[in-house]
């Protein structure tokens, strides 16, 4: 947990709409959302919005992948944000309302990086 709370912890899961996995780095691949250079609650939206069925990486690992055009893909980790009775009204929110979710952003981002950082150059 590391002093973040519920929100925080949801919040910084939403960086997820950025960027995607590569497999050569972290066995797993593939984009979460459309526009993974654009920073906004589409990770949010999707998550709530689409169907998420089993699949795996071209390195084995599971993973899931969106039923309709099996372009996009989410994490075990990222299924239980919607599974969990404590997070899912949060992701409901952050979907529903970009503007809370940059703010939640804002505030779980700045205490992650108030507690600051060791062993990155390990």
């Amino acid at each position: 947990r590391m002093g973040l709370s519920d929100e925080d912890i949801v919040a910084l899961s939403g960086a997820h709409t950025l960027g995607h996995c590569h497999a050569d780095r972290s066995g797993f691949e593939g984009a979460w959302t459309a526009d993974p250079l654009k920073f906004d609650n589409s990770y949010f939206v999707d998550l709530l919005g689409k169907k998420w069925v089993p699949s795996k990486s071209s390195k084995g690992c599971p993973q899931f992948k969106d039923e309709e055009t099996g372009n996009y893909m989410m994490l075990a980790s990222d299924l239980a944000l919607i599974e969990d009775k404590e997070f899912r009204p949060i992701v409901e929110k952050y979907a529903a309302d970009q503007s809370a979710f940059f703010a939640g952003f804002s505030t779980a981002y700045q205490k992650l990086m108030e507690m600051g950082v060791s062993g990155l150059g390990e």
